[in-house]
């Protein structure tokens, strides 16, 4: 993914949504070629020439220091995902990473061993683009949907739009999409040298036309915690309590659990859930055949 391409279609879809009157600009009327903001507007709001901020939104990040950046996070009232999407931006704007240091992270037996442990919660351990790299039996259980078919790593962006699956298991598949799209953003920031997140991407383009849309959009997400609604075939409605957690001794993995909230309905299935994990290919098997039949 090209890094100046990226960082312009950021900053214009950024200075598109705001307008003189979010920002205590005096609005002079006057017809605007462009939604939102003209750049002597964001270029008067961060404190410098129209000339600099051009040369900004044209994706000349390289060597800018951490107080133009600052001055742009204030002007374009970025949020804490859209600050560190930027800083990842000029970071990759700058000479390339050495190839250790852009070494992807592996799942070692000891991790497995930590998700096999964590019987009660569904758990698993997945990479920036969202493939699912390790996962407990609970996990497989609550994500039966995506691993039906053989293909290894289930990757939950492609699950998510290109396998009718999501739409029964996401009772908020809308919402599910969004996040994917936005995580899969975030990590383009990160690694625009990841191959495989640019041949990932590419596929969802051309066979989505909703991750297109989505994609277009520029969004970006931490999704470090929340709430997360599940429609499982086999216990019907979870609402689960999401949190993910970054491995910095595994660069660019995540470990992501969800455990139900005591004394709700949720919990009691969470549990009858867990009691099917001995006969779970079986169980799963046939609740999916049930569903697709209806």
């Amino acid at each position: 993914m090209d890094n100046r391409t990226e960082t312009r279609d950021f900053l214009m879809t950024r200075r598109a949504r705001l307008r003189p009157e979010d920002t205590g600009l005096p609005d002079f009327g006057g017809i605007r070629r462009v939604p939102g903001l003209r750049r002597e507007e964001v270029a008067l709001l961060a404190g410098m020439s129209v000339e600099y901020y051009t040369r900004l939104e044209r994706g000349g990040l390289a060597g800018v220091s951490q107080s133009i950046l600052d001055a742009l996070v204030r002007a374009l009232q970025l949020d804490d995902a859209e600050r560190e999407h930027l800083l990842d931006l000029a970071r990759s704007a700058g000479p390339a990473p050495s190839p250790a240091r852009r070494r992807r992270g592996q799942v070692s037996h000891s991790l497995q061993r930590l998700l096999d442990g964590m019987t009660g919660v569904p758990a698993f351990i997945r990479n920036g683009r969202l493939d699912v790299l390790a996962i407990n039996a609970l996990g497989q259980m609550l994500y039966s949907e995506a691993f039906v078919h053989s293909a290894r790593p289930v990757n939950l962006a492609r699950f998510c739009f290109l396998d009718e699956g999501a739409q029964r298991l996401y009772p908020d598949w809308q919402k599910a999409a969004e996040t994917s799209v936005a995580l899969l953003r975030t990590e383009a920031g990160r690694d625009p040298s990841d191959e495989g997140l640019t041949e990932l991407v590419g596929e969802l383009s051309t066979r989505s036309e909703e991750f297109r849309r989505l994609w277009a959009k520029h969004e970006v997400r931490l999704h470090r915690s929340g709430t997360k609604t599940f429609r499982h075939p086999l216990v019907g409605e979870l609402v689960l309590a999401m949190d993910a957690l970054e491995m910095p001794a595994q660069q660019g993995l995540t470990l992501t659990a969800y455990s139900a909230e005591p004394g709700t309905p949720s919990e009691e299935r969470m549990h009858r859930l867990a009691a099917q994990v001995g006969g779970a290919d079986v169980a799963v098997r046939t609740a999916q055949e049930s569903v697709i039949a209806r």
